[in-house]
């Protein structure tokens, strides 16, 4: 009866020979890079503490100091918080308008692009690199700086967040759906040429079938992603529950109550639609 080893065929003598060498070679590129990151660690943290106004480790003990004052202040006022809470529940209405309009516009438009840029399904097989060069910069800028752009020329509200928030979702989202497009069979697309069907059809009925529940899921994703967006481009002028919070933030001591009541607001809806949403993308995807 033979018995089964469990010990690892040895190396041939070449590789048995190069391996030290290949082990040292690795060992100085990772110690070679450890050294580059405590340097620009290092070198980052003396420029940001040259340009404080105090310094780092000098405010370091006061860093609890205005969040334990927001708090106390909250909490001796804490009858009124519900009150606050549904007074601002308009806002994070707008707030989640802003975020539904522009992660629909961004992902057709993500949609559009994923499917031009995808290797095998372009309809203009030469401009796929020009579609993939522009989903690269869509995403390229953030949601932040497009807004101040925006608002700069279009004035403040939601119609700048919109675009916005829009514009870098079509460039994520493009990016996302070409790779998932990527990995669709081919052999539809082979059926359904074979019998004359125009590039619509082909992709209405042998592609989008295939990518719809992973493409959906994506899109919940960015949902998410695009309602803390949308709330922060609030403090920007973009309107929204962000703006308000901005405002109740300006005025300081003698509102922290109303400052605490939107977070509070914001946050539960959050978690809200974040629950929700990771329940449908497991339903999109395991069915």
């Amino acid at each position: 009866m033979s018995r089964t080893s469990l010990t690892p065929p040895p190396l041939p003598a070449a590789q048995a020979s190069a391996w030290p060498e290949l082990l040292r070679r690795r060992r100085m590129y990772g110690g070679i890079l450890l050294v580059l990151f405590v340097v620009l660690m290092s070198s980052g943290f003396q420029l940001a503490q040259s340009r404080n106004a105090g310094g780092f480790w000098d405010g370091l003990p006061m860093i609890f100091a205005f969040p334990g004052e927001v708090l106390a202040e909250a909490w001796d006022k804490r009858a009124r918080l519900p009150g606050l809470a549904l007074a601002h529940l308009a806002s994070l209405a707008e707030t989640l308008n802003i975020a539904a309009v522009a992660t629909l516009i961004g992902a057709l438009a993500g949609g559009l692009l994923a499917l031009l840029s995808t290797r095998g399904l372009a309809r203009w097989p030469k401009a796929a690199g020009l579609f993939r060069r522009l989903t690269d910069m869509a995403r390229a800028f953030p949601e932040i700086v497009i807004a101040l752009i925006l608002i700069y020329i279009l004035g403040g509200g939601p119609v700048p967040a919109v675009v916005a928030i829009a514009l870098h979702t079509a460039g994520a989202l493009g990016k996302l759906f070409a790779e998932v497009a990527e990995n669709a069979d081919l052999k539809p697309l082979e059926g359904l040429t074979a019998v004359g069907a125009s590039w619509v059809q082909r992709i209405w009925l042998g592609v989008l079938p295939q990518v719809a529940p992973n493409w959906l899921s994506y899109t919940l994703m960015r949902f998410e992603i695009n309602l803390r967006a949308s709330a922060i481009l609030g403090f920007v002028g973009a309107g929204g529950i962000g703006y308000d919070l901005k405002i109740a933030m300006q005025w300081g001591q003698g509102r922290y109550d109303l400052v605490v009541a939107i977070f509070a607001l914001l946050f539960l809806s959050i978690v809200l639609i974040d629950r929700l949403s990771d329940r449908l993308r497991l339903r999109l995807v395991k069915g």
